[in-house]
């Protein structure tokens, strides 16, 4: 009856290295396979992207200032093309932000024009105009309902009441459209100002 054959050990493939290991042995083809590196973090072109996007929608909106910040961050990204559009948007928000104001002359276009200023927080020079505004048109609802907005914003909750109180007493959907205002959202849980937005309870 023959021998069996014993059997030779298998040769290591090509690349993998044959580095002793404990007790001189030697480790195996599986041993030696590359590890999976980290995840890497977001590129600065991604961030540079980003920036340059959110600067587009806020130009969109005329909130010209922040927009002329996320410009100015994505000028320092990678991408040269990028970077160069993102300077030319900086100088336009720049134009925007010291163009000479408008003069506005019927109630209607201060008040147009207040709501611009609003839109863009810049409230005193808002009140103002919309204070020409009511001197025009003292029955003017809406006039009365932007003033207490900027008021709202402002801090000033007894002068956002009363300016409220009074678009209501001239159009009583404004309490209605009042409710939903996000504006209002840090006055809106005082008692008074409750009651007015809700006199049902």
């Amino acid at each position: 009856m023959p021998l069996p054959r014993k059997k030779k050990p298998a040769k290591p493939k090509a690349g993998t290295k044959l580095v002793a290991g404990k007790n001189g042995k030697q480790p195996s083809a599986k041993d030696d396979r590359p590890t999976r590196p980290p995840p890497l973090p977001l590129p600065q072109s991604k961030a540079q992207y980003n920036a340059f996007e959110k600067g587009i929608g806020l130009l969109h909106k005329r909130n010209f200032r922040d927009a002329k910040g996320l410009f100015e961050k994505a000028t320092q990204g990678p991408n040269r093309e990028m970077a160069s559009n993102a300077a030319l948007h900086v100088r336009m928000c720049e134009r925007r932000l010291t163009a000479p104001a408008p003069e506005p002359k019927s109630a209607e276009e201060h008040y147009n024009y207040a709501i611009a200023l609003i839109n863009l927080r810049n409230l005193e020079p808002a009140r103002r105009h919309l204070a020409i505004a009511l001197e025009m048109d003292p029955r003017a609802d809406h006039v009365h309902y932007a003033m207490s907005v900027s008021l709202a914003l402002s801090g000033d909750a007894s002068g956002a009441y009363d300016s409220l109180r009074r678009a209501i007493d001239l159009q009583p959907r404004n309490r209605m459209l009042a409710r939903q205002d996000s504006d209002f959202e840090g006055i809106a849980n005082q008692p008074r100002f409750s009651r007015l937005l809700y006199p049902e309870r």
